[in-house]
């Protein structure tokens, strides 16, 4: 059995409070809160339960995630065992994601949870996929923060992600992402961009395979796929040759 502090504004029951040590809150209540004490008037703990609760209602910005929580404070304050049913203003959410939240640290504390899961990481797929994060591009400006991440799509959680730097992009950045994998018995699969010879061979050195989709930015590498999975042109009278891969065995003649 493990013991914690309970956070400022949950009620103080003497009989104590039980919560689920494997849970997403208590990986949350682990997180270091930068602010200085005499300032909290609100958990961490219990802002960011609120914005994961609100985003998975479907709100994806700060001021409809504090009015999702204005309107069900009551029900929320009764779940979370707090002192008052109070919402939070949306200034307290930004603050809190932009300024008080260090990110390398709320990352590894996802990561672990979800790695921590049942059965966690072990489907087959992963899949290279690059993201600019919303809000982050400046006025007058064509490029903001750039994250390339490693994803379980049948799990729906990422296993891995770096930010890729304004000097190079997703194909430079990938070789730091899979390095920090297990690709054993993996199948990696990506965009076009990163159908790569060295790529692929650090995959394949690595014990994991990869499923890349060719187009014009590898042109010789497509024409030499077309030409070896498509049958020849045949003469009139004569069998077609059958496309590589296929089933060489003669068909029986009635």
């Amino acid at each position: 059995m493990e013991y914690t502090t309970p956070s400022l504004d949950v009620k103080v029951d003497p009989a104590g409070r039980v919560i689920d040590v494997d849970s997403l809150y208590a990986a949350f209540a682990r997180l270091h809160d930068s602010r200085h004490a005499r300032g909290r008037r609100y958990a961490l703990v219990t802002i960011l339960v609120y914005i994961v609760l609100a985003k998975l209602a479907g709100q994806d910005r700060l001021y409809g995630i504090s009015q999702w929580v204005r309107y069900r404070r009551v029900a929320l304050a009764e779940a979370l065992h707090l002192v008052e049913p109070r919402a939070r203003c949306v200034n307290t959410y930004r603050s809190i994601l932009g300024q008080v939240i260090d990110i390398e640290e709320f990352e590894q504390v996802v990561r672990e949870f979800f790695a921590a899961q049942p059965h966690a990481g072990q489907s087959l797929v992963i899949v290279l996929d690059g993201k600019t994060l919303r809000g982050t591009i400046p006025a007058g400006e064509q490029h903001g923060r750039h994250l390339l991440a490693a994803y379980l799509p049948a799990e729906g959680w990422v296993l891995f992600q770096v930010e890729v730097a304004r000097k190079e992009n997703e194909i430079t950045a990938a070789p730091r992402v899979l390095k920090c994998l297990d690709l054993r018995e993996k199948v990696v699969t990506g965009d076009a961009m990163f159908a790569q010879r060295d790529l692929s061979q650090q995959i394949g050195d690595a014990g994991g395979d990869y499923v890349w989709t060719v187009k014009d930015n590898q042109a010789a590498l497509r024409q030499d796929i077309e030409v070896l999975f498509q049958p020849e042109a045949t003469v009139k009278g004569f069998s077609p040759t059958r496309p590589y891969g296929s089933d060489q065995r003669e068909t029986p003649r009635t």
